[in-house]
């Protein structure tokens, strides 16, 4: 019986020695593995089988990328003002031999370094290049933490400031300083608001000035034309109506003329009926006579002959 006992117990010792020869690393990890208290080997993700009571796994390290945070700092600047600042570090460890074997504490390694060297930067600069120089203080803290921890097998892959806190009675004026440079923007757009209205005002003005004189010289040219073509029809109906009455009056006389020649009336009934003729047409508002003087010459002998034929119709 007791033999049993010892042999499980042999049995259980074995299993317990087997179970503690294999090592499963999970992905993003590494084991760093000692041999007799010497570095030996890191191992990978997967599952191993190491020597019992001789290899011994002295750190598990993990290959992923993180994040420290670290706590507000008070820091003062080089115009004496105490501000409150707290940063966020993004590393990743690439060698983790040397970040086990080249430092105690990596992790505070890397928060130091920042603390001391944010402290450095901070202390060459006004408050106001701290609040608008955020980008360049994350660029140089990167540069020289980097190159620190770069002993340490680990890279800083971004700094970055979460936040500038500085006393309250500074506060209090940026917030006065903030409202008043409001206030003046506003009443800059107010400004060049209304200034942009008069302007289009006058231009609308300027506009339906030209537009109205162009109007009123369109109506002024449509008159005169209008009156225009009114008096050359005018003139035209008055030629036209004279030409007629000249026609009419030519073909009377071209009658008469005609009938005395078939009746066979002597010449100085055709002198007499040529100065009636041409006394009527002279009578007439509506005529206008133009004659010639070798015309006007035969008239007086026309009107002669026409006293003699009255004389002796009277002594008839």
């Amino acid at each position: 019986m007791p033999w049993i006992i010892i042999s499980a117990v042999i049995l259980l010792l074995i299993l317990v020695v087997l179970l503690s020869s294999i090592k499963v690393v999970n992905t993003g990890s590494v084991y760093v593995l000692e041999r007799f208290g010497q570095y030996y080997k890191t191992l990978q993700p997967g599952w191993h089988v190491i020597l019992p009571f001789v290899d011994y796994v002295r750190r598990k390290i993990s290959m992923k990328q993180q994040i420290l945070d670290i706590q507000p700092q008070n820091v003062i600047t080089k115009d004496n003002v105490n501000i409150s600042v707290d940063n966020v570090i993004f590393y990743q460890v690439l060698n983790p031999k040397d970040a086990v074997y080249n430092i105690e504490n990596y992790v505070s390694g890397i928060m130091y370094s920042t603390i001391t060297n944010m402290r450095n930067i901070i202390g060459d600069m006004s408050l106001d290049e701290v609040l608008a120089g955020r980008d360049r203080i994350n660029m140089k803290l990167l540069d020289i933490v980097d190159s620190i921890t770069d002993a340490y097998g680990i890279k800083i892959l971004s700094v970055e400031i979460k936040n500038i806190v500085p006393p309250e009675e500074i506060q209090n004026a940026m917030e006065k300083q903030m409202k008043a440079e409001r206030e003046k923007r506003a009443a800059i757009l107010i400004a060049e608001g209304d200034r942009e209205s008069s302007i289009a005002r006058a231009e609308g003005e300027k506009r339906s000035n030209i537009l109205r004189a162009e109007a009123e010289k369109e109506k002024n040219i449509r008159l005169a034309e209008g009156m225009k073509e009114s008096q050359l029809l005018e003139a035209e109906g008055k030629a036209r109506a004279i030409e007629a009455i000249a026609t009419a009056e030519a073909e009377a006389i071209r009658k008469v003329n005609a009938s005395i020649i078939e009746s066979g009336t002597d010449a100085r009934i055709i002198a007499l009926k040529q100065v009636e003729a041409l006394k009527e047409m002279a009578t007439n508002p509506a005529n206008k006579l133009i004659l010639p003087v070798d015309t006007l010459n035969s008239l007086g002998s026309i009107a002669a002959i026409a006293d003699i034929i009255g004389e002796k119709r009277s002594q008839q």
